[in-house]
């Protein structure tokens, strides 16, 4: 099967089908606010249903999506099964479910657990493994998917409709997967610790805590943008900031002399290999 590259923001039309969430945490309610709200799925064609009734009536509030009492209600009509729990909670969630329709589509953003494990517990090969990050919960995630042997283009297409109506949506081979998981899955917590170091510098020369954040998050915001809007690779645009014997060559060299960039391979490598450990260990 061919790599699909998909454009943000699929969300342009209306998806045709019911999805009920099994699990209604903080990541399924950023998944059907953004499906509510850009009108991709209205809200009577969702459902869900979570263990804790605290965590479905804040998902109701949020979304105005339905979570009933019981799994039986959500479950029973709909067309796409998303499995959005907790890793180690996920399998006893799936077993537990009544009778579904066999042949619908089941969409999993449990991390770590691989198709062929999903396929063990849901009976069926028409699957799809999503790893988003959490800038999905402010519509900026950064989403990628593979399909299990049965799922068809068509449900790769749903899949993006869905994450690319929160952010950034490509579709990758599974193998992929804990490459992704260790680059944006664990990124933006990479990205934090940054931003507390700069924060910290900062205050370190003389600025004021909250005036420092302020900057940092306005830098790296706006950064980002640039390499957004593709004014250049990040080398191109580093280069383009950088005087010879300037401020920023100044801070450049520290980076340099502590081998930042390997630095930078490592931190990925030991998550990315941490995130393939976890998918072979039993659950």
């Amino acid at each position: 099967r061919g790599r699909t590259t998909l454009p943000t923001r699929h969300n342009t039309r209306v998806i045709p089908m019911k999805i009920a969430f099994l699990g209604a945490g903080k990541m399924a309610t950023a998944i059907a606010g953004g499906l509510t709200r850009g009108g991709v799925v209205g809200a009577a064609d969702m459902a869900a249903y979570d263990v804790s009734a605290e965590a479905g009536a804040a998902f109701a509030r949020a979304t105005g999506v339905a979570c009933a009492q019981q799994p039986g209600e959500a479950f029973a009509e709909a067309e796409c099964l998303l499995l959005a729990v907790k890793p180690q909670k996920a399998e006893e969630a799936v077993r537990s479910l009544p009778r579904r329709r066999r042949e619908g589509l089941v969409i999993s953003i449990a991390a770590g657990i691989p198709l062929a494990r999903l396929q063990e517990w849901f009976a069926t090969d028409r699957l799809i493994r999503v790893m988003p990050n959490t800038p999905l919960l402010v519509g900026q995630g950064a989403t990628v998917y593979a399909r299990g042997p049965g799922a068809t283009a068509a449900d790769g297409a749903t899949c993006a409709q869905i994450f690319g109506s929160l952010g950034l949506c490509r579709e990758v081979p599974e193998s992929w997967i804990d490459a992704v998981t260790a680059l944006s899955g664990s990124g933006p917590a990479y990205v934090f610790e940054m931003v507390q170091a700069l924060v910290d510098a900062g205050v370190a020369v003389g600025l004021p805590a909250d005036l420092a954040l302020d900057l940092t998050v306005q830098t790296v915001a706006g950064a980002a943008e640039m390499l957004r809007q593709k004014q250049g690779t990040p080398d191109a645009l580093r280069k383009a900031v950088t005087s010879p014997g300037g401020t920023t060559a100044a801070g450049l060299a520290v980076l340099q002399s502590a081998d930042f960039r390997d630095l930078m391979r490592r931190t990925v490598r030991a998550a990315c290999e941490r995130s393939a450990e976890l998918g072979r260990a039993p659950r």
